[in-house]
């Protein structure tokens, strides 16, 4: 079974750095100004980040690579302790020269249902969209200033 681990470490007030294994490190921050995210931002980036992982790596295996690619997560947390998100909305847009809506749409649906481990551990209803933006190439755009 693989383990990971992060250790926190205040640096003061509600402001912490996490570390992980390899030294990476993220700021978490609760203070005012903030330096770093708040850990339910943290939760919903994690989100985005582990579903774009497969997305990108699903749509290359369909040879239809994204050029460009964002994924936007909002999160509605409940009013009362521990204001848990009760639902979030995890929206994926894409940009490529044979990027098609139907294989993107597979492609977050596989990584919901299947692959993304964040999506399974939380315990919250979870909608996905997907938009598949205009492509056109940095040669088209130039062409057209």
């Amino acid at each position: 079974m693989a383990t990971k681990k992060v250790v926190l470490h205040r640096l003061g007030g509600h402001r912490f750095v996490g570390i992980n294994e390899q030294g990476d490190k993220v700021m978490v921050d609760g203070d005012q100004p903030s330096t770093g995210l708040r850990p339910m931002e943290l939760l919903l980036a994690a989100l985005a980040g582990c579903t774009a992982y497969d997305v990108v790596d699903i749509m290359e295996k369909k040879r239809q690579p994204l050029a460009r690619y964002r994924v936007e997560a909002v999160g509605e947390r409940a009013e009362e302790h521990p204001k848990r998100y009760t639902h979030i909305v995890v929206t994926h847009y894409g940009a490529g020269p044979n990027v098609t809506k139907e294989a993107l749409e597979r492609a977050v649906e596989l990584s919901h249902t299947k692959y993304c481990s964040v999506s399974a551990t939380l315990n919250a209803q979870i909608e996905t969209r997907v938009v598949v933006e205009p492509w056109q190439d940095e040669q088209q755009l130039q062409s057209q200033r």
